[in-house]
């Protein structure tokens, strides 16, 4: 803008209303308000983005919770450092926000100062305007007076009246177009002094709505720097998810299960029958030695406290034993007919009767 363009469309052609300095008046009077509105905006977006950044904090915490197991498991926490991120880059934005509305308070405390300043400065062009105003009233009254004078002096010589009613039209007439004179110097007295008043309130509104609008510029230029160096931190954030997402592969989550969750690597061998049986000898031979009534003769105590054998290994030995005609280890051979107390036989022997109280002995004849 020239220094002149905005009052020269703000004339007042009629020179009765002179609208112009009213318009430029509350235009000023706008600024405190499009400042506030501007704060209410950037605190609006503020609240936005701090709700944004709780809602992925809450997110975060949702994928932190995902089950640990199975082989999806180790990409819940890909989305655990993204959300946080995304949380972090609104928190961050919400910052920059809240410091931004603290600057556009600062600035409009200032304007107000500025506005009552120039308010102050402008109180003669509202007088001269008023003035003006007052001026551009009494000037159609003036006129219309000195019109109906010239009309009146008209009619009188039509009508040829006598010279001394002539007189009286005439000086009546001479007022009314000296009265006219005055109003219309006074009109042009006022309009000058108003003009001159109106261009210099003009140009200091012209200046103060200037400030006010690259004060504004700038405020937005930070907004909009802001919201975009966090646009891009998200965009990384979302690249970063998209890269390790690409990075996790099959064979890989694969990989992770086996080793966290793998019970050995080692596979189970074949049996040996005779390692197999031998080993099942040794055991039975620490049973047999501390059962009583099959150890040897002096024998001792178990040579393993609590050591048991199952009954199918007790079984294996005796049946082993048996074929070979062997003994239990540490005993001595069995008596034919006698059974071992550990084994139980499926038909026990029937039970000899007891031998009752003995016979009275017979007397012997004496040879005669």
């Amino acid at each position: 803008l020239q220094q002149l363009t905005k009052v020269e469309k703000l004339w007042d052609g009629d020179g009765e209303k002179n609208h112009g300095f009213d318009v430029l008046y509350q235009s000023m009077k706008q600024g405190p308000v499009s400042t506030k509105e501007l704060a209410d905006f950037i605190r609006e977006r503020a609240t936005i983005e701090e709700t944004y950044s709780k809602a992925m904090a809450k997110l975060s915490k949702l994928a932190s919770n995902g089950t640990p197991m199975g082989t999806f498991a180790p990409l819940w926490e890909v989305f655990r450092v993204s959300s946080d991120k995304l949380a972090l880059c609104h928190l961050e934005l919400t910052r920059k926000l809240q410091d931004l509305i603290k600057d556009v308070l600062r600035y409009g405390e200032e304007q107000l100062k500025a506005h009552k300043k120039c308010k102050e400065e402008a109180v003669g062009t509202l007088d001269a305007v008023q003035v003006l105003a007052g001026v551009s009233q009494l000037l159609p009254k003036s006129r219309e007076n000195y019109l109906n004078r010239c009309m009146d002096q008209e009619r009188l010589r039509r009508e040829s009246t006598n010279q001394k009613e002539m007189d009286k039209a005439e000086t009546k007439t001479k007022k009314a177009a000296e009265s006219l004179r005055r109003s219309v110097e006074k009109y042009n007295s006022a309009r000058a002094d108003f003009e001159q008043k109106m261009l210099d309130s003009a140009l200091r509104f012209q200046a103060l709505e200037e400030t006010h609008l690259r004060h504004m510029k700038a405020l937005l230029g930070s907004y909009a720097h802001s919201v975009e160096n966090t646009h891009v931190q998200i965009g990384q954030v979302h690249e970063e998810f998209k890269q390790n997402i690409e990075n996790v592969s099959v064979e890989m989550l694969l990989r992770k299960f086996a080793e966290s969750k793998g019970t050995g690597r080692e596979k189970p061998g074949p049996l040996d029958f005779e390692a197999y049986s031998t080993a099942a000898l040794q055991e039975g031979k620490y049973v047999w030695a501390g059962r009583p009534g099959c150890a040897a003769a002096g024998g001792g105590r178990p040579e393993r406290e609590g050591a048991r054998l199952s009954a199918p290994s007790v079984l294996s030995y005796e049946a082993a034993a048996g074929r070979q005609g062997l003994s239990p280890p540490g005993t001595e051979p069995a008596r034919a007919g006698a059974t071992c107390s550990c084994v139980r036989s499926p038909h026990p022997a029937p039970a000899q009767a007891s031998p009752g109280p003995p016979l009275p002995r017979l007397a012997q004849k004496s040879p005669a």
